[in-house]
């Protein structure tokens, strides 16, 4: 399979305002990439492009608008003629348990973690199909191997990521453009304790359930980024990021039902929304 070379050519990467994003885009414009950045966080999103040399676009959207995903990629193709990557980082988190949280709630991640991602992607395919070689990117999680409790919109929309990554891989099959899933673990980049939180759960033991979460994490967001960005160059179909990643999906493999024993003592504290604090 022909390597991708980034240098001299745009990546679009959603998300980019902050953590994986944000990381992303500094590595690849230091590299010599040209980027399109988009994010719904227009000052944050200013701010990334500021540091960044070279040829740098930025495009404000809600991509969990479908509208304005089409419209913000049209601005992207009209500055950017030559696109052969997409790196899809937009996403956020959840907490609560299934009992706890509202149609709208869930509703609304999946929203953002899984319909921002397919939109953005139809979007730009076209463009993509144009390049003699293309790749995508789309991050998943290590919660679409395994689904804990306390998760549920979250293991949701990225096991449909998934499952829309490995599909479109298979459509795609014999064209110039190949995908690829990242499957991160514990990468400290900050999402699960800026991520929101069922309106039922007291702000006090969300808070203790995600620092619980955050306490776990041990990839820093520069490793991981350089991981992806070689993931990309390299069209991989799917990458593990954190020995956590490596680990759960070994574990899911020789126990795909009981998994969750293995699983549940470690992630006691950060799935326990319901125990005051004290």
């Amino acid at each position: 399979m022909r390597r991708l070379t980034l240098a001299g050519s745009t990546t679009v990467i959603t998300g980019a305002a902050s953590g994986m994003g944000a990381e992303i885009a500094r590595q690849l414009s230091a590299a010599g990439a040209h980027l399109a950045l988009l994010d719904h966080n227009a000052d944050a999103l200013a701010a990334i492009a500021a540091e960044l040399p070279g040829t740098v676009t930025t495009h404000v959207v809600d991509l969990s608008d479908d509208a304005a995903a089409f419209a913000a990629i049209a601005e992207v193709t009209a500055a950017h003629p030559a696109v052969n990557a997409l790196i899809t980082c937009a996403g956020s988190s959840m907490l609560g348990s299934f009992e706890q949280l509202t149609m709208e709630e869930m509703r609304w991640l999946i929203d953002v973690n899984l319909w921002g991602t397919v939109s953005v992607t139809k979007a730009l395919l076209p463009t993509l199909r144009a390049a003699p070689a293309a790749h995508i990117t789309h991050m998943s999680s290590v919660y679409a191997l395994a689904a804990p409790a306390g998760r549920i919109p979250y293991s949701m929309s990225k096991f449909a990521v998934r499952g829309f990554s490995e599909a479109l891989r298979h459509e795609l099959e014999g064209s110039s453009v190949t995908v690829g899933a990242l499957y991160p673990a514990g990468v400290r980049t900050g999402i699960i304790l800026h991520g929101r939180y069922a309106a039922a759960i007291d702000p006090a033991v969300a808070a203790r359930a995600a620092s619980a979460q955050a306490a776990m994490y041990h990839t820093e967001p520069q490793d991981a980024a350089a991981r992806i960005i070689r993931a990309t160059e390299r069209r991989r179909a799917r990458t593990m990021i954190g020995r956590e990643a490596r680990l759960i999906d070994v574990i899911v493999r020789l126990s795909p039902v009981r998994y969750w024993r293995a699983m549940r003592g470690t992630l006691r504290e950060a799935t326990d929304t319901t125990t005051p604090v004290a």
